[in-house]
């Protein structure tokens, strides 16, 4: 038996990481999208313990927007929030930001910035499920 949801709209999780050097796989030390929808997964994750003690499952993302690159070397800061609570379905919404950059090439190794103005590289909407808690109505899940 699940502890009851406390899902609600607006709650948010942030994360703060830096992409290691051996993530990138392309010229300029770009990283593939692919890593930020995990990054979304681990966030979604810590949503879900968060708000319905379980880990959940991601269902579907939706309008998916690679904006920016995100390059090596990059602090990144993932953030999810909540937009719809269903009855086992959380929908949320996903950004990653880059709020630090490394230098670019003839400054000393390791020289990196933050940013003024965080740069929005990639944005998503996503579904998750999570059981079904047993206080809660039998209807179908939403």
């Amino acid at each position: 038996m699940s502890a009851p949801s406390t899902a609600q709209v607006g709650t948010r999780v942030v994360h703060r990481r830096y992409v290691p050097y051996s993530h990138a796989h392309y010229a300029g030390n770009l990283v593939d999208g692919a890593y930020s929808l995990g990054l979304f997964g681990d966030v979604a994750t810590e949503m879900c313990i968060l708000t319905d003690g379980d880990e959940g499952l991601f269902a579907s993302y939706s309008d998916v927007q690679f904006t920016q690159p995100v390059r090596a070397g990059d602090v990144l800061e993932i953030v999810c929030e909540i937009i719809r609570v269903g009855t086992s379905s959380r929908t949320m919404d996903f950004t990653v930001h880059v709020v630090a950059r490394g230098a670019a090439t003839g400054t000393h190794p390791g020289a990196a910035t933050m940013l003024a103005e965080p740069i929005l590289a990639t944005s998503a909407t996503g579904v998750v499920v999570v059981p079904q808690s047993m206080s809660q109505s039998s209807s179908p899940s939403a």
